[in-house]
């Protein structure tokens, strides 16, 4: 194996150790437990009897259905498992569908009503219990009355293409939604709520992960038209959404569900896994191969071509003794002015390549914990100081396809497109960056 593929393997393998640390199966069965016939729920029992009413919905939903009814059994009454296309397993006693993601289809909006009548459906001595992961905003999406599927399709679609953060993105989709922003917990009577989350988002903020379904909403209608005039998106709306938004902020529609609300007294939520157990891990496997390994907190946030680039120059500055393995971890957005196709990850690693050209001191591997990058079937890339040089030989300009937003295209022919499968988890995304020696890096260039 060539140096450059040895050192690929190495962080591919970092990057599945992370992996590892927040796979859903696992975090439910570490949560859930059963024992003498008493089955508990992060720590609490269960009264000896009670039901289990499931709903599950996100990227990591049927993953985490399977390991509950592995350990609950019998216990579940009914259930509902809402995932993206491909992410599915088989399941014996909870409904399993699939549906878009990012934007939502005509399945999301049938499965959001298959769960307003399973949450309704629940006695009131049953346990509601809530499996979360990140891309329940689009796989459960019904709109708020007045408003199409189309409208909220359209309008995800434009805020994605703007590079709006997850956070005000969801501050939108909270308030165009039927099920969205605690609207779900209001229609259950359920008495218990034991919602089991795996956090995509930064914070761990819980209004926010699959946009806060059972969690109180501090954002407000005229928070949302904030999000909406600072993206000047009011062109690219559906008129009827913005006339909705607009009726909200003025006080003449229904607000969510705010923080006091006594329908969340009954609520309990659980982070079972996050970014920052995946970096844990990362680092922990980093140092025991013999690495510095450092994690660098935020550093993988704003513009993604920005953070590539600003995560190479890091990288130069970094070196000494011993090989060093700096690690990042979060969200990136990207603001669409081209025609190309690609994802975060692989923009991060687009612009990264072009700060490390001609270098042999650094190679980066950036990728998405949930298997897909953006619209591609890629979790990321890879890339060296090599990186630029080996697409010209094959025809491609690495420059020419960021500007166009196109590093799916130039990774392909390139070579370092990194590709997982669904990995039926999602804790946003890894950026890991492998620093050669400083006299290692020195005599490869002598």
């Amino acid at each position: 194996m060539s140096p450059q593929g040895a050192r690929r393997a190495r962080l591919e393998a970092l990057f599945r150790q992370a992996l590892a640390a927040v796979d859903a199966s696992a975090a439910v069965r570490r949560a859930v437990s059963q024992r003498d016939g008493e089955l508990s729920i992060a720590g609490v029992p269960l009264a000896p009897g009670a039901r289990l009413v499931v709903l599950a919905a996100g990227k990591a939903a049927a993953e985490m259905a399977a390991a509950l009814e592995q350990v609950a059994g019998a216990r579940i009454a009914a259930g509902l498992a809402v995932t993206k296309d491909g992410h599915g397993v088989p399941l014996e006693r909870i409904a399993l569908r699939e549906a878009a993601h990012p934007v939502p289809d005509a399945r999301s909006e049938r499965a959001a009503r298959e769960a307003i009548d399973l949450v309704q459906s629940a006695r009131r001595d049953d346990v509601l219990v809530v499996l979360l992961s990140g891309g329940a905003s689009s796989l459960l999406s019904g709109p708020a009355p007045g408003l199409t599927l189309g409208d909220v399709a359209l309008t995800t679609e434009a805020l994605l293409a703007g590079g709006v953060a997850i956070e005000e993105l969801n501050a939108v989709r909270k308030h165009l939604s039927a099920v969205a922003g605690g609207r779900l917990a209001r229609r259950t009577g359920c008495g218990r709520i034991e919602v089991l989350a795996i956090s995509d988002v930064p914070g761990d903020r819980l209004d926010v992960i699959g946009s806060g379904p059972f969690a109180p909403d501090p954002t407000t209608y005229a928070d949302a038209r904030d999000v909406l005039e600072r993206g000047d998106l009011g062109g690219r709306l559906p008129a009827g959404v913005r006339a909705h938004i607009d009726a909200g902020a003025r006080g003449e529609a229904e607000e969510t569900p705010k923080p006091g609300d006594s329908v969340f007294a009954r609520v309990r939520t659980t982070v079972l896994a996050n970014n920052r157990t995946a970096l844990e891990a990362a680092r922990a496997a980093a140092a025991s191969a013999g690495c510095r390994a450092v994690v660098l907190d935020g550093a993988l946030r704003g513009e993604a071509r920005e953070a590539g680039r600003r995560l190479a120059a890091l990288a130069a500055a970094v070196g000494g003794e011993r090989p060093a393995c700096l690690i990042a971890g979060g969200e990136t957005t990207v603001r669409v002015h081209g025609a190309g196709r690609g994802g975060r990850s692989q923009e991060v690693a687009l612009a990264a390549a072009l700060e490390l050209e001609g270098g042999t001191a650094a190679a980066m591997l950036a990728a998405g914990t949930d298997g897909t990058d953006g619209p591609t079937d890629a979790a990321g890339a890879y890339a060296d100081g090599e990186t630029v040089a080996r697409g010209r030989a094959r025809g491609v300009d690495a420059r020419a396809a960021l500007a166009d937003n196109d590093a799916y295209r130039f990774f392909a022919a390139e070579g370092g497109l990194f590709r997982t499968g669904p990995t039926r988890t999602n804790v946003m995304d890894l950026a890991l960056l492998e620093i050669a020696p400083r006299a290692a890096a020195t005599a490869s260039t002598a």
